[in-house]
């Protein structure tokens, strides 16, 4: 079984230098990830590096549904 903080352990291990804040329970989970990775990247290839780091937990049903949302920190900075 998933909880947030399962996803939270597994988007820190692949978002290398990232605050990533995680809410939700069971299969569904909104995630918040801050991070110079997402600098200078359109909004697909943001969405795309976190779910890189959930794939197998999406591919098996372990994760149904994901909200996601990226900022570097000069956006989350600014106030998103």
């Amino acid at each position: 079984m998933m909880d947030a903080a399962t996803v939270t352990a597994l988007l820190e291990a692949h978002l290398q230098d990232c605050d990533v804040r995680v809410e939700g329970e069971g299969n569904r989970y909104d995630i918040t990830a801050i991070g110079e990775v997402f600098e200078g990247k359109r909004p697909v290839q943001r969405q795309q590096l976190v779910y890189a780091a959930l794939a197998e937990q999406i591919a098996n049903g372990s994760i149904h549904a994901v909200n996601i949302r990226t900022f570097t920190p000069e956006q989350w900075g600014a106030g998103g």
